[in-house]
């Protein structure tokens, strides 16, 4: 599919949700024809012995509805049920080199995989392979290689845990912990950052605090777009009148006036509920500053003898305290109000809710875990929540809004580079091998590998690993250098496109539709972003007889790779209850009875020790840890510097593009645009629809250079702009993360505008 519409930026002002969330769904279950069976998915999704969403990973409600799903929902089940074929005839009419040229959209558009393909060098395209020849080929590549330690082994967040339980044990079995995952590249900072906090690296809510808390907070997160099912407990909340602080450098429309698409009443009357009762426009990489701010305001108060703090929480359960509040105190409102860009008026007025709520939700995004401190921010937010014991009570916690629907789950049965001694002691008792006890390498050491030429073959369990990773020119070149790139998916993406010498590319069976094996119908499991597990239920049958399950994938890569293994690969590739079973084995903490409780409809949660106030730190206790400053990013010394923010449109989930589109915010037929304060182009000499090009301020002697970007007048604060990501990820240096977590700092990239040379469509500005 082509798109030949001219792009256009017409300001959003209505609410969103409504007839328009309605239309969408309509529209692109029509477009991509399955409007009947996209309609009898949907009845399914989200519900008991139905499937999980391939979407984001926020939970299902307590009380489910009989329509359990987003408008973002719907795209992915459309996209995955779609009628349109990825067939070996499409391969033999397009060269690699011509598909490259190809956009990310419509890449696409074309449709489902339906048989496994190879490379071939002589013609440049990708022929038919059969899948016995496939595993032999991978396993010929794995075996000839010098070290274990020269395969990298990549994970996306829509692998259910059945199969990331099977994949993390084939691959320690092998002999490395080399687990670049998708996680690395967004929330690895929860992960990392909060168990020397609290104890634990997820968030501590179930859906039931919703209805008990007094105060919810939203920071860095485009909740409307991201995790769409989220909006009802906003929408409840504030009907409520629980007061909601946004704090965000753009004003996302959901989060400004919602309207629910299952209200009937606000359909038909075309209403739609208030959604944050304080917006609070921070800077980017200011959010460090205000949490200082207001804990500050708390100690003040304290001092004053008002009941600020919640004393009998902190000296039961915490340690440290007082070296924050020697920290914070230092702090300055001048140093506070200037680096946030936020009046102190108005961080007082927010700390006087946090202070009023017993029970208070912080909720977070991606606009706090990348930045260069992603890690030691978030412990921040862990103090503040600390301050006045919002941990395990009703109403109350931290919860990191995930992504992908099952990134939470691979984490939690072995998808992790760096895994502990206990675990690995597990697999050993349970499984008879050795395990390898080095870290791994996470996603920017495994680009560093392949730069290197240190690392020979990468296996990646879906995803879109290069358009995801940063500094692109740099990745493709390293990614090139590889002996074997293997690619198992549903969908045609970048990634099979920039490959090593051999490739594969092996189409999986959806989430949507049905396992069958030699001992019957099979389901898998997924943890939702609360540490709830369910059982996931496909209802359509798979889109060809040639496409395999992504656990009989990786048990057979095992079989062909490891001859002698003690491991009973062929069972497990038939019975997933016998997956289930070890992997109880390994977590009897957490997943003792695994086959049995998951017989419940609506699943098992998880052991959230701090639910308990249980703290699984070495001291036994929930740590206050101290950030020094009020900064989250490296300075640069560039003057004409600004802090760029790689966003998702609302037509686009992760890598994967929907549309050209961006609705809420007025942007049709162009994903080639800046957003960027008024003041600011004033001051380059810009004006709307102006046509730029933006450079990394960098001083590694690497020019990154994006052209033909249509620069547009948009409530952003002074010294940051936003613009859509893969297509800016070649601004983002491979040098520019987090140290504690590795994730990129892609919420914070400084760049200056320079002269475009590019003869970009011009975006019509519309009234």
């Amino acid at each position: 599919m082509s798109n030949d519409k001219k792009p256009e930026y017409k300001p959003y002002h209505h609410p969103a949700g409504g007839w328009g969330a309605a239309g969408a769904t309509a529209k692109v279950l029509m477009e991509q024809s399955v409007l009947v069976k996209g309609s009898r998915g949907l009845l399914a999704m989200n519900q008991p012995g139905g499937f999980k969403c391939p979407s984001c990973a926020f939970p299902d409600p307590d009380h489910r509805k009989t329509l359990e799903f987003c408008e973002n929902g719907a795209k992915a089940l459309a996209h995955e049920a779609t009628k349109a074929r990825v067939t070996r005839e499409f391969f033999e009419q397009y060269t690699v080199t011509e598909l490259m040229q190809k956009s990310d959209y419509w890449l696409e558009m074309q449709g489902r995989l339906t048989e496994p393909m190879r490379y071939d060098a002589q013609s440049d395209r990708y022929v038919p392979v059969e899948w016995d020849d496939a595993f032999a080929l991978i396993g010929q590549h794995l075996r000839s290689l010098d070290s274990p330690h020269q395969a990298e082994f990549y994970t996306s967040g829509r692998t259910a845990n059945e199969t990331a339980f099977l994949y993390a044990i084939f691959v320690r079995e092998f002999g490395t912990n080399n687990f670049p995952d998708c996680s690395n590249m967004c929330h690895e900072p929860t992960s990392r950052g909060l168990p020397p906090a609290i104890g634990i690296g997820k968030g501590t809510i179930v859906m039931g605090d919703f209805e008990h808390a007094e105060a919810i907070f939203v920071i860095g997160q485009n909740t409307g777009t991201n995790s769409p099912r989220m909006m009802t407990n906003l929408v409840e909340a504030r009907k409520r009148g629980v007061p909601i602080v946004l704090i965000n450098p753009m004003p996302e429309r959901a989060l400004i006036r919602f309207t629910e698409p299952q209200d009937v009443l606000q359909m038909g009357t075309f209403g739609s509920t208030p959604i944050s009762s304080e917006f609070v426009h921070v800077r980017i990489g200011g959010d460090l500053a205000i949490f200082k701010g207001i804990m500050k305001v708390l100690f003040e108060a304290q001092d004053r003898g008002e009941k600020a703090l919640d004393l009998d929480f902190i000296h039961e359960h915490t340690a440290g305290m007082e070296a924050v509040r020697e920290e914070v105190m230092q702090c300055s409102w001048e140093d506070i109000t200037r680096i946030s860009g936020i009046a102190e008026e108005q961080i007082r007025r927010v700390a006087d809710i946090y202070i009023k709520s017993n029970a208070t939700i912080i909720c977070y995004g991606m606009g706090l875990t990348q930045h260069q401190e992603g890690s030691r921010l978030l412990q921040q937010v862990a103090n503040l929540l600390l301050l006045r014991g919002n941990f395990g009570k009703p109403g109350a916690g931290i919860a990191p809004i995930r992504g992908h629907s099952n990134v939470q789950g691979d984490r939690t049965v072995g998808i992790d580079e760096k895994p502990t001694d206990a675990y690995l002691d597990r697999v050993r008792d349970a499984f008879g091998f050795e395990p390898p006890r080095g870290h791994g390498h996470h996603v920017l050491e495994a680009l560093e590998a392949m730069e290197a030429g240190t690392a020979k073959v990468f296996f990646g369990m879906g995803g879109n690993f290069i358009q995801a990773v940063p500094d692109t020119e740099r990745s493709y070149a390293a990614m090139r250098k590889l002996n074997l790139t293997v690619g198992v998916a549903t969908k045609l993406n970048r990634g099979h496109l920039v490959h090593g010498k051999d490739a594969l590319i092996l189409p999986v069976v959806a989430r949507s539709e049905i396992i069958r094996t030699e001992a019957g119908e099979q389901f898998v499991t997924i943890e939702d972003a609360m540490a709830n597990v369910t059982a996931s239920r496909g209802v359509f049958e798979p889109v060809t007889e040639h496409v395999r399950p992504e656990t009989e994938i990786v048990c057979r890569m095992a079989m062909a790779t490891l001859p002698a293994s003690r491991t009973p690969w062929a069972q497990y590739m038939v019975d997933y209850t016998l997956i289930r079973d070890k992997i109880a084995e390994v977590y009897p903490e957490i997943y003792a009875d695994f086959s049995e409780k998951i017989k419940n409809p609506h699943g098992f949660h998880l052991d959230i020790p701090p639910r308990r106030r249980v703290w699984k730190t070495p001291n036994g206790k929930a740590n206050f840890l101290v950030l020094p400053g009020l900064e989250v990013n490296e300075p640069v010394s560039d003057k004409g510097m600004l802090r760029l923010a790689t966003i998702r449109s609302h037509d686009q989930y992760n890598t994967t593009i929907y549309s050209n589109s961006d609705r809420y915010r007025g942007v049709y037929n162009t994903r080639l645009v800046i957003f960027m304060n008024k003041d600011d182009m004033t001051e380059r000499g810009l004006k709307n629809g102006d046509t730029i090009g933006l450079e990394t301020c960098s001083e590694d002697g690497v020019r990154r250079y994006v052209d033909g970007l249509n620069v547009l007048d948009y409530p952003m604060p002074r010294g940051a702009i936003a613009g859509y990501y893969p297509e800016l990820n070649p601004l983002l240096p491979m040098g520019y993360f987090d140290e504690i977590s590795g994730t990129p700092a892609a919420k914070s990239i400084p760049v200056k505008v320079v002269e475009s040379v590019a003869s970009a469509p011009p975006i019509r500005i519309a009234g």
